[in-house]
């Protein structure tokens, strides 16, 4: 077997959180309370770079299923891998949204709502989907350990939320009626389907740190994941307030608007907090050693999260902290996405990032 037949035999799911990574930064940028000159253009870059980027990989997954399909099988069946199959529904949504966005400017308004569509479908399928199947795979055949909760639990469960937030912004693209209010009730659902059940994984991961403390490995940086639901919950909820005249009755429309603060500041808080925790962590195991892998990748898409929810809250509430707040998180955004993908592209060039998953669960001790 030639190198590139032992890379595309190698080839996860995990991959996609590449595209999700990149992709927010459009998404982010597009929708930032403050423009300076520039952002505009480097977002439509970056655009390119994520449609790119999903399309190869699409290429590279169906590539492997057609000629290493006991290897593609074997991922749904891996404890760790098997969770980052939620990340190829995301990458879909991200790169939809942002065809929207900033994608419009280079192929036309039309096309790219068009575009979007097709895209937010299949992800929202593929999403729902692995929120269903992935769990039920946990529940039933998968080995998991007492202490093997970590941020890749929540990938499966968190691609509806970030339908919810796509579909709300397709709200205004489709005609008055039934068919308006349907989009936005189901975004609503969706909304809570993932909330909840990440509040049950985030809780869980919260018990495994204090029980089992941290694995001291790659796989710290999936602290970062929980904060995807978290700011993704209120970017959900502020666009939902925004568009909610379009599709409910005014006093409905009204509540949303109430909603999308009296929910969204509270769980901002917790975001922050959860930011300074993942940041300790991290640093601490950067100090101990934490080799590169495609989990840091964790830094970036949950990130860009944090900022179009603190982004929506600047909307909604009028307060120039927010903004500052939304402007400093991209700013750490872009950073942390330059150093992860110089990072992955030597690792691809070296071939590092292609060694085969392991196969059972991570176990943790406490460390001093």
């Amino acid at each position: 077997m030639n190198e590139t037949e032992t890379r595309l035999g190698n080839f996860g799911p995990n991959w996609f959180s590449s595209v999700m990574g990149t992709g927010i930064l459009v998404v982010a940028g597009a929708t930032l309370p403050v423009q300076p000159p520039g952002l505009r253009v480097f977002t439509e870059i970056v655009w390119v770079c994520a449609a790119a980027l999903l399309v190869a990989l699409v290429v590279a997954v169906s590539v492997q299923w057609f000629r290493h399909p006991t290897v593609a099988r074997g991922h749904a069946r891996n404890p760790q891998m098997a969770h980052f199959y939620g990340a190829a529904p995301m990458a879909l949504l991200t790169v939809g949204t942002g065809t929207m966005l900033v994608g419009k400017d280079l192929i036309g308004e039309s096309l790219a709502v068009d575009v979007n569509w097709v895209l937010w479908s299949a992800g929202t399928i593929g999403g729902l989907y692995t929120a269903v199947s992935i769990p039920y795979l946990m529940f039933t055949q998968l080995n998991v350990g007492p202490d093997a909760a970590f941020g890749g639990w929540l990938m499966p469960v968190v691609p509806p939320m970030v339908s919810a937030a796509g579909g709300a912004m397709l709200i205004p693209h489709m005609a008055p009626g039934t068919g308006r209010t349907t989009m936005f009730y189901g975004c609503l659902a969706m909304f809570g389907l993932s909330l909840i059940a990440a509040l049950i994984i985030i809780t869980m991961i919260w018990s495994r740190l204090a029980l089992y403390g941290t694995s001291g490995t790659a796989r710290v940086p999936t602290l970062w994941i929980v904060l995807g639901p978290l700011g993704q919950s209120v970017t959900v909820a502020g666009l939902l307030a925004t568009q909610a005249h379009l599709a409910v009755a005014p006093e409905l429309a009204a509540g949303m608007g109430i909603f999308s603060i009296l929910f969204g500041v509270p769980v901002w808080g917790f975001s922050v907090l959860w930011i300074a925790l993942a940041t300790a962590l991290t640093v601490r195991t950067l100090r101990r050693g934490m080799p590169f892998a495609l989990t840091w990748w964790s830094l970036t898409f949950p990130v860009g999260t944090f900022v179009t929810g603190t982004t929506q809250l600047a909307l909604h509430t009028g307060l120039p902290a927010f903004k500052v707040a939304a402007v400093a998180a991209y700013a750490g955004l872009l950073c942390t996405w330059a150093l992860v993908a110089v990072r992955t592209a030597r690792g691809s060039v070296a071939g590092s990032l292609f060694a085969p998953p392991g196969s059972g669960p991570v176990t943790a001790s406490k460390d001093p």
